[in-house]
């Protein structure tokens, strides 16, 4: 309401010809409370209120708004609802920008706190993996039980001398040969793998929402999502000329080794996924954020919580849209190329659990580290894994 204090002003303003500037680009909002703050907005309120600058003053104090002549303090009912109009339209203006504004904020909180895990335990990341000098994986064969050790290198499983004098080799069974090889890689693979377990798990723990679902929730989620958030991270490391992916360590193997853990359609399956991934070009903020919209998949078998799942993960998903908005502006599809990726990861997290059957199948002729025996549900034996 137009009271005798907005008047005074707007009449001393017009007299004294005042010009005002605000430093705020004109939107302040002016309310009894602050109006003294800003005299440019208060100034534009008068006017938008339907105050004249055409005005008369005789010795009643005479007003000419909108073309009526009124007696100075008062204003017209239908101006006055206006008026009012015109004042609950701008708070609601103003709180639904406070709205926005802050549901940024939380935006750009998730953002942080994802960046910090991501870098803090990932293995992979950009700085972890700039400069690392690479090697080829060495695997150590086992004669006997309780027996000494002999290293051997992967190559020598392509070129065939690494079963020349196994235990298999005497009987002179290739596909014996070829089982003993499966089984030494696959134990060595194991132990390049398990130090991403224990990253992992962190890294999932300092995901917003995670750590509030239940202790069931929250293992199945790890277990079944962890082979799918590795790939993630360890896609940088492929090398499509020499056909290899280097793990932390700098040891690499070769695709030929890795067809002969699991298959060639699997295996060709897994490097397409990593080379179209890297094609996207995420930067390690967008690639932790995907690997938390990764782990929290409400659809994983037997999860309970599947609503706060799902709420959880949409706030992720909108962080990862405003941060490769903010870096990827000139290619507004990429988050919906991403996106698509999604089916493709759980079909190869599919995959590889139909490949563990084998390992679940023969556990007693494998040692695995404990953590990669728990991770994927398959028996430990009692002799611990010597590396």
């Amino acid at each position: 309401m137009i009271n005798r204090f907005i008047n005074g002003f707007f009449r001393r303003s017009i007299q004294k010809q005042i010009e005002y500037r605000c430093l705020r680009d004109g939107k302040c909002l002016v309310i009894r409370l602050n109006r003294n703050r800003c005299q440019y907005c208060r100034f534009k309120k008068c006017l938008a209120v339907g105050m004249s600058r055409d005005y008369k003053i005789s010795s009643s104090y005479v007003l000419s708004i909108r073309g009526k002549a009124v007696r100075y303090g008062r204003v017209p009912k239908r101006s006055r609802e206006r008026g009012e109009e015109s004042r609950v339209t701008q708070s609601e203006a103003d709180q639904s920008s406070r709205d926005v504004e802050n549901k940024q904020l939380a935006m750009y909180d998730i953002i942080l706190t994802i960046s910090q895990a991501h870098h803090a335990n990932c293995a992979y990341t950009e700085e972890k993996t700039r400069g690392l000098i690479r090697k080829p994986a060495i695997f150590v064969r086992q004669l006997s039980v309780g027996a000494l050790l002999k290293p051997i290198s992967l190559d020598e499983y392509q070129t065939g001398s690494a079963g020349d004098d196994s235990p298999t080799s005497n009987s002179g069974s290739a596909a014996d040969s070829l089982e003993q090889k499966k089984i030494v890689m696959w134990q060595h693979f194991a132990v390049l793998v398990t130090p991403s377990i224990q990253r992992v798990v962190e890294f999932a723990k300092r995901v917003p929402g995670f750590i509030d679902l239940s202790q069931d929730d929250q293992l199945i989620l790890i277990k079944l999502g962890f082979f799918e958030i590795w790939l993630v991270h360890i896609s940088r490391m492929i090398n499509t000329v020499d056909n290899t992916l280097t793990f932390a360590d700098g040891s690499y193997i070769t695709r030929q080794q890795m067809e002969l853990m699991f298959d060639h359609e699997f295996v060709a399956n897994v490097f397409n996924f990593m080379v179209l991934l890297n094609n996207l070009q995420l930067n390690d903020t967008e690639i932790g954020l995907f690997a938390g919209v990764v782990l929290l998949q409400s659809e994983r078998s037997s999860i309970y919580d599947t609503k706060a799942i799902d709420h959880s993960q949409e706030k992720l998903m909108e962080a990862l849209k405003l941060q490769m908005g903010r870096n990827h502006p000139t290619e507004p599809h990429t988050l919906a190329q991403l996106m698509m990726k999604l089916p493709e990861l759980r079909s190869l997290g599919l995959k590889h659990a139909h490949h563990l059957q084998w390992f679940r199948a023969n556990w007693t002729r494998l040692k695995l580290p404990p953590l990669f025996a728990e991770i994927f549900d398959i028996p430990k034996c009692d002799e611990e894994l010597v590396v």
